[in-house]
């Protein structure tokens, strides 16, 4: 770009570093010029003419009564935004007494306008407006040719607020302001509340999720950056409250450093696909201002990665960095980034960053008229289009970079940038304050992340003198994309010529062995207990006590997730069933389990049936004390203490014809964790012949509740659920205490649970086999190449300081033989009382299905 009009056009040139008003009258004075030749020896024009043409001019570009349909967020955040951004900008030149002394409101008055024409489209019963309008008729009439859609992307209902209410605050007119809360405030109930996610797109009327994965890119982006920009422009609190409790969900199940995957918002634990696309790249910036850095610098370096290696950040990408849409139509998101990252480090890393953008521009995209968006990455071939935005962001956004505070006439600081980069003053946050300033909204999760207490940071507390900070975060992900290992041969020579040990293999990890936990935190390697119970393990190359360390801990981390994933391709196990089949239940209520890789194989041998006791001790780690109580029955013990395969052993010695592990972990869930697959101990596991299947705390608590409900319970444990025993429904029903209780029970029966059933009247299409297309996450990790610096792993579980269970794998992503019939039991059952109908579980099942097969949609 520098450089640019060179010998060209007005033959005065702008100094490189001019300030924007020197610019404008720079071009000022070429256009006067050009005119003043152009017209030499005409006859002089009337006024009444120049008057004639100025007005069909006006009526050329500016008309909105035009007969065109739009969409309400792209007119929203380009024009609107862009004319109270003009507004803004030209009451602040004005005040100085300067400039545009001349300006008297015309940039608001058609912002306004234009406001107005958008308001229609908000006339839906939740309040999220239609994606699309007719300037000139509105909504739902016939020549408005729209008004019959019922989606709308979250983005585009939650991205509003900025622009509507700096109208209404501009304008005193309250009703913009308005409209876009009640979009927020609709988002915000309907998000999913065991994870705190939002959907891609919702339907306009009835606000079900229509495409129900979530991520921080397309469809989302901008709703999370509204959210926090909102709080900074207005000063309502609840903004901020609603932003802190996403950005948990997001850094819990979405952030995998560096890597942004999306999810699914019932099953966060699951992800949805594994690409990313381009717009995601906004979100370091965002969390600069949230002032969430590490994650921040993590994140943008990967895709600097990327950058290099294409040039240009390809649409699309897969989590190994290949291309998946090769186009790039210069987005800007990547550049937002660089500028605020700089901003916040001070570290002159990000302005090579910048000096690349520059560079790549001009040798990859400048045409004789401008510059041509990227239809293939990989080709350098060119499309005939350049977005509104790549003038409103990306040149803003670089020039800033590059700009020194002598080089701008007014203090940026004093305004916030809408998602375009139109600059709106903070002041506005105590004009025209008729809005109520806390939202009427519910249910905000109390956070305990020290996080938060840095939102807006000062940036003198967070980098104190340290211009090496960003640095040290950076170093390790310099090989990201590339997957090329730092460690060289001839150190590794060295090291083994020394005397030193050979560096720990993830082959010969043992969870158990304190020497090699003690190597793990000398590596920069650590351990973190999840709440599903899993171990996730984490590098950080700077906490490694030297170099050669790092490197171990980085080949140790890449190892550990290929042997994850071989284990997860070889041992591929697919969930199994426990069906209570006595009565009153008769089969009705179906749990999902996970199996072992040890014991009786229920895919290959007839199912177990028996009734069901507790063991003592409970954990079944010892010689059981009462075997009577558990011989020829199927034992229940709980997780914890020992391994695995010592509690099948244990219950197996005492009678027992089964077992079922109950997950210690008060609240877990199949509905929102991956199941486990219980591994062994190590040791040769042939001796243990009884089967052995494993239940989280919410579905273990079905069977025991119905333990205290009933005298005896029996299941069925098999590979997949069975079609209920209409003779045993049948049977004459032991005598119970009171006629009423046996009278409730046989309701129930012929009733409804609020539980997995079984098709009643199908039940071959019922037992069918549903294939979710999705990768396991270890298969991703891999394919990724595992980032150097803070790399995830989720190997073969290992066991807590009081937890021995052994190992433990991701089967979430290996649902190819769940039967349809098996719902999510909801654990909050009462046996006794009435409870959820029948259709409304079904209602429930099929949306779950239908989760499952959006997310085989590779399409943003």
């Amino acid at each position: 770009m520098s450089g640019a009009g060179g010998g060209r056009g007005c033959g005065s040139r702008v100094p490189q570093r001019a300030p924007w008003n020197l610019v404008a009258a720079t071009a000022a004075l070429c256009l006067v010029s050009a005119t003043s030749v152009w017209t030499a020896g005409a006859a002089p024009m009337s006024r009444e003419e120049k008057q004639r043409l100025g007005n069909q001019v006006l009526e050329i570009d500016v008309n909105l009564d035009n007969d065109v349909v739009v969409s309400v967020f792209e007119t929203n955040i380009r024009v609107l935004g862009g004319l109270l951004g003009g507004h803004s900008l030209a009451i602040m030149l004005k005040e100085k007494g300067e400039y545009m002394q001349w300006y008297n409101d015309e940039l608001l008055q058609m912002a306004k306008q234009l406001g107005y024409k958008l308001l229609p489209a908000f006339n839906t019963t939740s309040g999220l407006p239609y994606p699309r309008i007719n300037l000139k008729f509105g909504i739902r009439k016939p020549e408005a040719r729209t008004g019959t859609e019922t989606d709308t992307c979250t983005a585009c209902a939650g991205t509003l607020i900025l622009e509507f209410a700096a109208l209404s605050r501009f304008t005193g007119a309250t009703i913009f302001e308005e409209y876009a809360r009640k979009a927020l405030d609709f988002l915000w109930e309907k998000r999913q509340r065991s994870s705190n996610l939002v959907g891609v797109t919702i339907n306009i009327h009835t606000g079900d999720w229509v495409r129900k994965d979530s991520g921080v890119g397309a469809g989302i982006d901008s709703y999370y950056e509204y959210l926090l920009k909102a709080y900074v422009l207005l000063g309502d609190d609840s903004f901020l409250e609603r932003f802190n409790t996403h950005y948990d969900a997001i850094m819990r199940y979405i952030s995998q450093p560096p890597l942004l995957l999306d999810v699914h918002i019932h099953k966060p634990m699951l992800n949805a696909r594994t690409w990313m696309d381009a717009l995601l790249a906004f979100f370091p910036g965002l969390q600069v201002l949230k002032g969430d850095i590490r994650p921040a610098i993590e994140t943008h370096e990967m895709l600097y990665q990327v950058i290099k290696k294409h040039n240009f950040l390809p649409e699309a990408f897969t989590t190994d960095f290949r291309v998946h849409w090769a186009q790039h139509p210069l987005r800007p998101e990547f550049a937002e980034s660089t500028y605020f990252l700089y901003k916040a480090t001070g570290d002159p890393y990000y302005l090579e960053v910048g000096k690349t953008l520059i560079e790549n521009l001009n040798k990859y995209a400048r045409v004789p008229c401008g510059f041509a968006a990227m239809k293939d990455v990989r080709t350098g071939s060119h499309e005939d289009r350049m977005d509104s935005f790549f003038l409103a962001e990306m040149f803003k956004y670089l020039y800033l970079l590059f700009a020194d505070k002598e080089d701008i006439i007014f203090d940026v600081e004093d305004y916030i940038f809408t998602t375009e980069a139109h600059l709106l003053p903070l002041w506005l946050s105590t004009t025209n304050q008729s809005i109520s300033k806390k939202n009427t909204t519910s249910d905000y999760t109390e956070l305990d992340d020290s996080n938060f207490d840095w939102t807006c940071p000062n940036t003198q507390i967070l980098f104190p003198n340290d211009p090496l900070y960003a640095q040290s975060i950076r170093e390790p992900l310099k090989n990201v994309v590339d997957k090329s290992c730092p460690r060289g041969i001839i150190r590794v020579e060295e090291s083994f010529r020394s005397g030193a040990k050979p560096p720990l293999r993830a082959r010969d990890f043992m969870a158990t062995n304190p020497e090699h936990l003690e190597i793990l935190k000398k590596m920069g390697v650590s351990l973190i207990h999840l709440k599903d119970g899993r171990v996730q393990l984490v590098q950080h190359a700077i906490q490694a006590a030297s170099s050669i360390d790092a490197e171990d801990g980085l080949r140790f981390m890449q190892e550990m997730i290929e042997l994850s994933s071989q284990q997860q391709k070889e041992q591929q196990l697919p969930p199994r069933a426990v069906q209570i089949v006595s009565h009153p239940f008769f089969g009705r209520v179906v749990l999902t389990a996970g199996p072992a890789q040890f014991g009786l194989d229920l895919s290959k041998h007839k199912e177990t049936r028996g009734f069901v006791a507790s063991s003592k001790p409970y954990n079944g780690c010892s010689e059981l004390t009462n075997p009577e109580a558990v011989m020829g029955k199927i034992a229940l013990i709980q997780r914890g203490q020992c391994m695995f395969a010592e509690k099948a052993r244990n219950i197996q010695n005492a009678g027992a014809i089964g077992g079922i592990v109950i997950d210690d972990n008060e609240g877990s869930s199949s509905d929102t964790a991956p199941l486990f697959q219980m591994a062994g101990d190590g040791k040769d596991t042939d001796d243990i012949k009884i089967p052995m299947l494993f239940l989280f705390s919410k579905e273990g608590s079905i069977i025991l509740d119905a333990m205290r409900e009933y005298e005896e319970v029996e299941v069925l444990l098999s590979d997949k659920a069975k079609d209920r025993d209409p003779d045993m429904e049948n049977e004459e029903q032991p005598s119970s205490e009171n006629d009423f209780q046996n009278q409730s029970a046989e309701q129930m029966a012929s009733g409804s649970q609020e539980v997995d059933l079984v098709d009643e009247e199908s039940p071959e299409e019922g037992s069918s086999n549903s294939h979710p297309d999705s990768s396991s996450p270890a298969d991703r990790d891999s394919a990724a190449g595992g980032p150097p610096s803070e790399q995830n792993s989720h190997p073969t579980e290992s066991p807590e300081p009081t937890r021995l269970d052994g190992e433990c794998t991701d089967l979430d992503n290996q649902l190819e033989q769940q039967s349809d019939t098996e719902e999510d039991s909801n654990p909050n059952v009462s046996w006794g009382k009435k409870v959820q109908p029948i259709d409304s579980i079904l209602a429930d099942w099929n949306e779950d299905i239908e989760a499952f097969e959006m997310m085989e949609k590779d399409e943003l």
